[in-house]
């Protein structure tokens, strides 16, 4: 992922000149530069061939970012120099960069569905609760009346929904999803339907939970005395893809006084419905117990080592913590 986000960020910044073509100009120079990386791979076979050897001030991700900080103090008015720039944040960690990023993006181009959602999902990210915030629904508002059928549009709306308590709008919403996903993410997103509609204190019209396609026995360390953890205490059981990003495809969260025991992991365990676990043919599994019970790893965590395997599994994956 570095990699890619430093190669759009290098084309952006060697064909920056472009902008005084418009953004047509500019966006298609920057596709054409990495299309045309992949055509001269293809005519000689060897992939030197299709790298672009950038100058010394963009030779990392983050030389890139200054070089298109100063491009943006010359010419601030540029949109999609701010959402690249906003990625880039992102992918570096910045958190609040890329929100900062972000919103000039949305202000310039209050009409670009896809520049407001990454604003909004932006926002939340940096957030510490992670609550998309009244701008944040704006925007996401904003872009689903632009492009209805946008699937991210319309799943961050329903979370920012729910995280307002209006849970039956959310349910109502990501509905309107189901005829446009592929089997296995469509019963994912109906089991997040049926929880939203509960809220609600609406009938639930969900079928049968989705069968697990992982079991994963979790044993806990001989030397762990349940006496010395917090009533807080949660053990994550996460699977995620391999060489992918840290969050996980699927998740599990229980008490710590429920172990040992074997976990199941399906579709309906995945954050995300419209990337749900049957969709990946092998995965990492792990383990971690959180002292404060949250999902973000602190320094005083139990993990386990990432154990791979394939998708569908049959057996039971084992799991010990160290």
């Amino acid at each position: 992922m570095v990699a890619a986000v430093a190669a759009a960020l290098l084309a952006a910044v060697v064909l920056w000149p472009l902008r005084q073509q418009g953004r047509r100009g500019f966006v298609l120079g920057v596709v054409t530069l990495g299309v045309a990386g992949a055509c001269l791979y293809l005519l000689v076979g060897n992939p030197r061939a299709a790298q672009v050897q950038p100058a010394p001030s963009v030779a990392t991700l983050r030389d890139g970012v200054e070089a298109l900080q100063q491009a943006l103090q010359r010419d601030p008015q540029r949109a999609d120099g701010w959402a690249l720039l906003g990625r880039s944040q992102a992918e570096l960690g910045n958190a609040a960069a890329a929100a900062d990023a972000f919103n000039r993006a949305a202000a310039l181009a209050p009409d670009e569905p896809g520049v407001l959602v990454e604003a909004a999902q932006a926002r939340a990210q940096a957030d510490p609760g992670k609550q998309f915030d009244d701008t944040a629904l704006a925007w996401l508002q904003r872009a689903h009346t632009l492009s209805p059928d946008a699937e991210r549009a319309s799943w961050l709306l329903g979370i920012a929904l729910r995280q307002r308590g209006r849970n039956a709008e959310a349910a109502d919403l990501w509905s309107t999803l189901l005829p446009r996903l592929e089997p296995g993410a469509a019963q994912a997103l109906q089991a997040q339907i049926a929880i939203a509609r509960e809220a609600a204190g609406q009938p639930s019209d969900t079928p049968a939970a989705a069968p697990a396609l992982l079991q994963v026995r979790v044993q806990l360390p001989a030397s762990l005395k349940a006496g010395d953890w917090p009533a807080s205490t949660q053990v994550f059981v996460l699977a995620r893809a391999v060489g992918g990003p840290p969050m996980p495809v699927a998740a599990r969260k229980l008490p710590l006084a429920d172990f040992p025991a074997t976990v199941g992991l399906g579709d309906g365990d995945s954050p995300m419905p419209t990337a749900p676990l049957s969709a990946h043919r092998e995965v990492e599994v792990l383990a971690r117990i959180s002292r404060s019970g949250s999902a973000n790893r602190s320094e005083d965590d139990l993990q386990t080592a990432p154990v791979k395997v394939s998708l569908p599994h049959d057996g039971v994956v084992e799991l010990r913590f160290p």
